[in-house]
């Protein structure tokens, strides 16, 4: 396996936290367009595995080129068999060695869920099955008095923690490089109003 090349998971996960600090403060500016060397491989130095959301492009979100990022996007940012496969390829392929499952504020998977939760099951089958992945690690919240919108805000935080956790517990491959200190998984929410990611690590 590739290691040798990859930056460590404190390196990587450093290079996202300034990546967000341009990027909140206006400074981004890494190349987003072709350049020569792209056809000769990839390194990336982090994986995230986001939400499908337009607004919230982990590209653009750490500031980072073509290349750096090994980006795996679905609504919810849930955790599914070819998503975790897609994770172990990047893992075991190009050897990298941070893994970010970032959820955002606002989120519509979440809202989905909450719909369902209070309403019952939602037509399409396929939007069920996300919202399915997603109930239990919220459900809890969403029982007895309290705020709405803070319940939902927590419930963005509690389902990227769950998710890290239930990808960590969702692979041999993956458990063995964590337990051996070769993957770093972390959560993350990244927050529509302020541009800022805030890690869980």
């Amino acid at each position: 396996m590739p290691y040798r090349k990859a930056l460590s998971p404190e390196a990587a996960l450093a290079r996202l936290r300034e990546g967000n600090r341009r990027f909140v403060a206006g400074e981004g500016g890494m190349p987003r367009s072709w350049h020569p060397g792209l056809v000769e491989g990839q390194w990336p130095f982090a994986v995230v595995l986001g939400c499908s959301d337009s607004r919230a492009p982990a590209e653009y979100v750490f500031d980072q080129g073509l290349g750096d990022l090994f980006v795996i996007r679905v609504a919810g940012n849930i955790i599914a068999p070819s998503l975790v496969g897609s994770v172990e390829f990047a893992a075991e392929r190009f050897g990298t060695r941070l893994v970010v499952v970032m959820g955002h504020t606002q989120c519509g998977a979440i809202g989905a869920t909450v719909q369902a939760l209070e309403g019952g099951a939602h037509e399409s089958r396929n939007l069920q099955a996300i919202v399915d992945l997603i109930t239990p690690h919220v459900a809890h919240l969403f029982h007895g008095p309290g705020d709405h919108e803070t319940r939902l805000a927590e419930a963005v935080r509690i389902n990227a923690i769950a998710s890290a956790h239930e990808l960590r517990g969702s692979s041999p491959l993956l458990r063995d490089l964590v337990e051996r200190g070769r993957v770093v998984i972390v959560a993350a929410v990244y927050d529509l109003a302020t541009g800022v990611v805030t890690f869980f690590e």
